[in-house]
């Protein structure tokens, strides 16, 4: 398998990282600097890019729901502005509300989208709201797309997600690609008895909440594919580090049978939803085993041996397999790619010898074609977020952070952000950056985090959606 091309020694990369504005016609090159990472020239050409802009005109809710607009209006506009796809104008001048929508006038002001919407009771007995949005065209002057969506009450706990849908489904209208509003992130927290708990929380930041409560060290939670499970490690019980599976519905859990002596840890689904993989440290054994929780059944081993293989990742084909190890003779790991049922493995870090660095947590993104780690350098030194194009073509290397420290990365479903664990002089929280502008934001400040995950689209695992559009 040569599906990276490339050596230990002598790779030269060019990496351009885009900066995209938020202004019409700002010009395009504003700065260029050099950094150097041991086999890799990597430098930094900021530009900017016109952002369309989209007005988001006030949502309707007669008399019984007028309130309601007003939060779903905000919840749509924050996952807008998240996508950093738009230059998001939410507020709008009294003079520019009413009935109708005077496209000359909001062409003057620049916008290049119009959402307008209104809230209605639905006329059952369930307590929830159907959601009416109109996508405006303002260049061409015609409404674009329009569509109806079911929320419950505002009470529910899916009330959000159920909003986030309308979210997606604009970007959907838009780009013709996925969004990441109605996902979750999963993640471990410190706390100060030393115990590590999951969390969840939302893609916009909200419904912060906690999924276990062992008292004990659980962490590198991962989802399946369908988003309805989460696999982790977790000391609870035996004192020794094992894999469980949570169903996110019903709470009911499961071991993965423990048929081999040593650690079980950092857990991924296969994409086909039948499969977990994982790794084995100490015992007779280490490296990388695979199980199929389907059929309850065989523990095959992917690949190790005297050195250790971690934290794999699968592509979303689920023919290739990432991870990273110390196979090259230095205790410093490095990422390699190799096939899903183990074989030849390609180099994907940055690598001299004698000028190893250190990269670990690789993550493949859903459009295949990324796979982002974390690394340093030097054998000292802060991590910095990676992302290594894969092709057959060659290999290109981004740096995404350059400030603090900034490790474990894990992509969003649109397979355009990423969140991580950034450490800044306030403190450590979770952080999110655009990989196509570079833009970081804040989504939990100010906790003990560890390995955050990314959930697929929960769309369809929650049960809510759009419904059919007026006859």
């Amino acid at each position: 398998m040569k599906l990276l091309l490339s050596k230990p020694k002598g790779i030269k990369v060019l990496l351009i990282i885009t900066m995209y504005g938020c202004f019409q016609g700002t010009s395009s090159v504003i700065a260029q600097t050099q950094d150097s990472i041991p086999g890799v020239t990597l430098g930094l050409l900021y530009e900017s890019e016109f952002y369309p802009a989209l007005a988001v005109h006030s949502f309707s809710g007669g008399t019984e729901a007028s309130g309601l607009a007003r939060e779903i209006e905000t919840i749509i506009a924050n996952d807008l502005r998240y996508s950093d796809r738009f230059e998001v104008m939410d507020s709008i001048p009294r003079g520019l509300v009413g009935d109708g929508i005077d496209y000359e006038l909001w062409d003057q002001l620049g916008a290049v989208w119009l959402l307008s919407g209104s809230v209605q009771r639905q006329t059952d007995a369930s307590g929830g709201f159907i959601l009416n949005l109109e996508l405006h065209d303002i260049v061409y002057g015609a409404i674009h797309e329009q569509g109806r969506f079911l929320l419950p009450s505002a009470e529910d706990a899916d009330f959000r997600m159920a909003v986030h849908v309308a979210s997606d489904q604009l970007i959907q209208w838009i780009y013709g690609e996925l969004g990441m509003a109605t996902s979750r992130i999963a993640f471990s927290r410190r706390s100060e008895d030393g115990n590590q708990e999951l969390y969840t929380i939302d893609s916009d930041g909200e419904n912060f909440r906690q999924i276990t409560s062992y008292g004990d060290l659980t962490m590198s939670p991962t989802w399946s594919p369908n988003g309805e499970k989460i696999a982790y490690t977790s000391r609870k019980g035996t004192g020794l580090p094992r894999i469980y599976e949570l169903d996110m519905a019903t709470r009911e859990e499961r071991v993965l049978p423990s048929e081999r002596n040593g650690d079980y840890i950092t857990p991924v689904y296969n994409p086909n939803g039948r499969e977990i993989a994982f790794s084995v440290t100490g015992g007779n054994r280490s490296g990388i085993f695979r199980y199929n929780w389907l059929r309850n059944c065989c523990l095959v081993h992917v690949s190790g041996g005297r050195w250790d293989d971690l934290s794999p990742t699968y592509s979303p084909d689920g023919k290739f397999m990432a991870f990273n190890s110390n196979r090259l003779g230095t205790p410093y790991p490095q990422i390699f790619v190799m096939p899903a049922i183990g074989g030849e493995a390609d180099l994907v870090s940055p690598y001299i010898h004698g000028r190893e660095g250190y990269y670990t947590s690789p993550d493949w993104a859903p459009s295949g074609d990324y796979l982002a780690f974390h690394g340093r350098v030097s054998r000292r030194g802060r991590y910095q977020i990676l992302v290594a194009q894969i092709s057959e073509s060659g290999q290109r290397l981004r740096q995404l952070t350059r400030e603090g420290n900034n490790e474990d990365p894990s992509w969003a479903p649109d397979a355009r952000h990423l969140v991580f664990v950034g450490t800044r002089d306030w403190g450590t929280g979770l952080m999110v950056v655009d990989t196509a502008s570079g833009k970081i934001r804040m989504l939990l400040r100010g906790f003990d985090v560890r390995v955050p995950e990314w959930s697929p689209s929960l769309r369809e695992s929650l049960g809510v959606g759009s419904l059919p559009a007026r006859q």
